[in-house]
């Protein structure tokens, strides 16, 4: 479990860079709602929003440049094309899909980004730290399964009340109610769900020790599980969500780009931050204002008209829904190049 295509200097800088702004952050939303800090539901709605530009949206808007990347091959013009054919038809069925049965598709979605989000800590494990307990098939499946669970299944166990109230305000913008789920929030669930997966983080963890023993990689990946953990139980699901999107997940998705972008990792190790957000920008753009169009057409297209920040925000969960979908195969796609899933 190598990182493979990824040089030593820029993986150095990459796990540095990754590191500081989540350690202060995360801890910082964690602190302040210990210490009884209470944020209005619409401004924890608004930071959600505020990824739309901030490094949410754009995370997935180079995903026509990254298998080319990856493969060290060139976009033409015909691969282009094709990309973005089927790009649009998964996006689209899945958008059929939401108009038809959108508490399915909630559920769905809940699903598809607890194994993209998984996929995504996993892939920075392997490639970042190198960690040499995910060359078991097991323990490689089992942290992409607790490390996806942690931010979809945690806040629905403590926070029950907020978890279905998102999902009340997604779905009411097609008409429906979402009671058919509702037993999943009941405390005998909750109960279950909570002692099921603390146990199954619990034996993930000590396969990897047994696995691989206690290197630095395999503690780093401890100390992040930790305190993810403490994180979606201490701060409530909305500003939870909207934090580790941005600081978490998609900030090292980036940087998994920028490593296979010999101009960008370039640029990194000389230490040049500005010319690896330029490429980002630059690159990211074209995509990134053609998934503001598609949140425009979303707004107007559902049933229940937005009128509220909650309901904007549901529509963006939606957007990124639709987009999530062919994102992850695309990922899936690049973790069996780089050879990070088993």
């Amino acid at each position: 479990m190598a990182a493979v295509n990824v040089r030593r200097d820029v993986r150095d800088r990459l796990l540095e860079v990754t590191a500081r702004p989540i350690w202060v952050v995360l801890a910082t939303a964690a602190a302040v709602h210990l210490l009884g800090v209470r944020l209005p539901t619409d401004v924890q709605y608004g930071i959600l929003l505020a990824t739309v530009l901030l490094l949410g949206l754009p995370h997935g808007a180079l995903d026509h440049l990254t298998l080319p990347r990856a493969r060290a091959e060139s976009l033409t013009a015909r691969r282009f094309v094709v990309f973005c054919g089927w790009y649009l038809l998964l996006a689209s069925a899945y958008g059929v899909a939401w108009l038809v049965a959108p508490t399915a598709s909630f559920v769905g979605f809940v699903l598809l980004t607890w194994f993209h989000w998984g996929q995504g800590d996993r892939a920075h494990l392997a490639l970042v730290t190198d960690a040499a307990h995910l060359e078991n098939p097991w323990v490689n499946r089992l942290t992409l399964f607790v490390r996806g669970g942690l931010p979809m299944l945690v806040p629905l166990i403590w926070f029950p009340d907020a978890y279905e109230s998102v999902l009340a305000t997604v779905v009411g913008l097609f008409g429906s109610s979402g009671d058919w789920i509702a037993s999943l929030f009941s405390s005998e669930a909750r109960l279950a769900l909570g002692v099921g997966f603390g146990l199954l983080t619990l034996a993930t963890l000590a396969w990897g020790y047994r696995v691989a023993g206690d290197r630095p990689a395999w503690r780093i990946d401890v100390v992040e599980t930790i305190l993810l953990w403490v994180f979606f139980l201490s701060v409530p699901p909305i500003l939870a969500i909207g934090l580790y999107f941005v600081v978490w997940h998609s900030l090292r998705h980036l940087a998994r780009l920028v490593a296979i972008d010999d101009t960008a990792a370039s640029a990194l190790a000389r230490g040049s931050t500005t010319g690896v957000l330029t490429r980002l920008t630059r690159d990211a753009l074209p995509m990134t204002a053609g998934a503001l169009v598609l949140f425009g057409a979303i707004a107007v297209l559902v049933p229940t008209e937005p009128g509220t920040v909650a309901d904007v925000a549901g529509v963006y969960l939606v957007l990124l829904a639709v987009l999530t979908l062919p994102h992850a195969v695309v990922v899936t796609v690049l973790d069996r190049i780089q050879g990070v899933s088993p």
